[in-house]
C-alpha cells in the first residue's frame, strides 16, 4: 500500500479526536494528541529524507562529459621555391608542405600570374603544382594559400589553416644558350642554327617556353665567311657577353623595348611571338672596326659579311683617347650639339650630325676636319660628311664597334 503524506496523518488524527470526545475522554484524547505528535513529526522526517515507505528512487546518473575536441591551427611548414628566391627555373614545380596530413578535397592554393598546370597530393601533407608549360624568366610569382579552408584532420573536426599565407619568388634567368638559338631562328645573328632533332613547333608555346629552361641541341655555323677576326673571335656559344649583347640590343630596338641589352620578361614574351608568327629581321647583321694603328687611322664596316664602307677616320689624342674595346651602339641620333670641357679648360659647343654613340661618351659622327687619318678628337671617332652619312645607316641599335690599337 503506497504510503500516505503527512498531511493525510494530521487529518485522521484529529477526525479521530473529535469521534473520541466523551466522559473520561480528556486523558485519552490527550494521550493521542501526543502520539499523534510524534507520529506527524517522524512521517514528515520520513517523507523529506526518502526512507522506509517514503523511500524515492535514485536520480539517473548524469551522463560523462564529452572529451573536448581540440582543434588544433595548421600551419605552412615550407614554400619551394623559397620565398624571395630568384633562381629557379620557370619549369620548376611549386610545392606547399603543411604541418598536418591533409584531407580529401582540400582547396588549392592559387598562383598569381596563372600559368596551365595541376596541383596534386605528393605525400601526406603537400600540394605540389607543377606546370605544363613555364613561366617566363623574371616573372614574380605568388602563391597565396587560402586560410580557414579544411586542411588536414588531426583532430575530429580536422586542422584549419588559421590565416592565409602569401609567399613570392622570381623565375630565375633563361638559357643563354635558347637565347642565341631563338636570335639565330630570327635572324639577329650572323650564325644560323640546327637542331640536332625534331625542330620545336614554333607556335608550341608551352613547348617553347619549356626550351627557355632547357634548350634543345643543335649546332651553330657563321651564315658567311667574309667577317674580320674580331668579330668571329667574339663569338661564345652559351656565354652572356658583349656579342650577345648587342643581338638582345637589336632586338629591343626593333620591338620597341628598353635598348638596354638585359633578357627580362618582355623580351622573352616579344621572342616567341616573334617566332610563331615568323617575324624575322630583314635588316641582315653589322659589325664596325675602328684601327687606330698602323697610321692613317680608318673606319671599316661590314654588312651581311660583306665589306660595305671603308673610310679614314680621326680618333682622340693622347690626353682623351678613343678607349680601347667592343661596344654595342646605344643611342643614335641624326643631329647633334656636343658640349663639354677641352684639355686646356676651354668650353666647347659642336654641332655635329649622323651620330651613333657606343661607349659612354665615344660616337661616331661627322665633324669638319682639313684632314682625316689621325688623332685629332676628344675621344670619338671622326668621320667626313658623306661617309659620316653612309655610316649612320648601318650602325644600328646594338651594332658592335670595335676600336684597336
Amino acid at each position: 500500500m503506497a504510503a500516505r503524506p503527512p498531511q493525510e496523518v494530521i487529518l485522521s488524527t484529529f477526525q479521530k479526536y473529535k469521534v473520541r470526545r466523551g466522559r473520561n475522554g480528556h486523558i485519552a484524547i490527550w494521550l493521542e494528541v501526543v502520539a499523534a505528535v510524534v507520529a506527524i513529526v517522524g512521517v514528515t522526517t520520513a517523507w523529506q529524507v526518502g526512507v522506509g515507505p517514503f523511500a524515492k528512487a535514485p536520480p539517473a546518473a548524469a551522463a560523462s562529459p564529452r572529451p573536448a575536441v581540440t582543434v588544433t591551427p595548421m600551419q605552412v611548414v615550407s614554400v619551394t621555391p623559397a620565398p624571395g628566391s630568384s633562381t629557379a627555373p620557370g619549369t620548376s614545380p611549386i610545392t606547399v608542405t603543411f604541418s598536418d596530413r591533409l584531407a580529401p578535397g582540400a582547396a588549392d592554393p592559387v598562383l598569381i600570374p596563372s600559368t596551365p598546370g595541376n596541383w596534386v597530393q605528393s605525400g601526406t601533407h603537400s600540394l605540389t603544382f607543377t606546370p605544363t608549360g613555364a613561366y617566363l624568366p623574371g616573372t614574380r610569382v605568388t602563391v597565396h594559400i587560402p586560410g580557414g579552408a579544411r586542411h588536414g584532420e588531426l583532430a575530429v573536426d580536422g586542422a584549419r589553416l588559421a590565416s592565409p599565407v602569401t609567399d613570392t619568388f622570381t623565375v630565375g634567368p633563361g638559357s643563354t644558350e635558347r637565347l642565341q638559338q631563338l636570335l639565330s631562328l630570327l635572324d639577329y645573328s650572323p650564325l644560323t642554327w640546327t637542331p640536332s632533332g625534331p625542330a620545336i613547333v614554333a607556335n608550341d608555346l608551352a613547348a617553347q617556353q619549356q626550351a627557355i629552361f632547357s634548350p634543345p641541341g643543335g649546332s651553330f655555323a657563321w651564315t658567311n665567311a667574309g667577317w674580320p677576326a674580331t668579330l668571329t673571335s667574339q663569338w661564345q656559344e652559351g656565354a652572356y657577353n658583349v656579342f650577345t649583347k648587342g643581338l638582345v640590343m637589336e632586338f629591343q630596338a626593333d620591338h620597341e623595348l628598353t635598348v638596354n641589352g638585359v633578357p627580362t620578361i618582355g623580351l622573352w614574351n616579344d621572342l616567341l611571338l616573334a617566332l610563331a608568327s615568323n617575324q624575322v629581321n630583314t635588316g641582315g647583321y653589322n659589325y664596325a672596326l675602328a684601327s687606330k694603328t698602323p697610321l692613317p687611322e680608318t673606319l671599316t664596316i661590314w654588312h651581311d659579311g660583306q665589306q660595305v664602307l671603308h673610310s679614314l677616320a680621326n680618333t682622340g689624342i693622347s690626353v682623351r683617347p678613343t678607349g680601347d674595346g667592343t661596344f654595342p651602339v646605344y643611342e643614335r641620333l641624326r643631329n647633334q650639339t656636343m658640349t663639354g670641357t677641352n684639355p686646356n679648360g676651354t668650353h666647347y659647343s659642336d654641332p655635329v650630325q649622323f651620330v651613333a654613340y657606343f661607349n659612354g661618351g665615344d660616337a661616331v659622327h661627322y665633324f669638319p676636319r682639313a684632314a682625316y687619318g689621325w688623332p685629332q678628337s676628344l675621344g670619338c671617332v671622326e668621320l667626313p660628311l658623306a661617309q659620316a652619312a653612309q655610316a649612320w645607316s648601318y650602325l644600328a641599335y646594338g651594332t658592335l664597334v670595335t676600336v684597336t690599337g
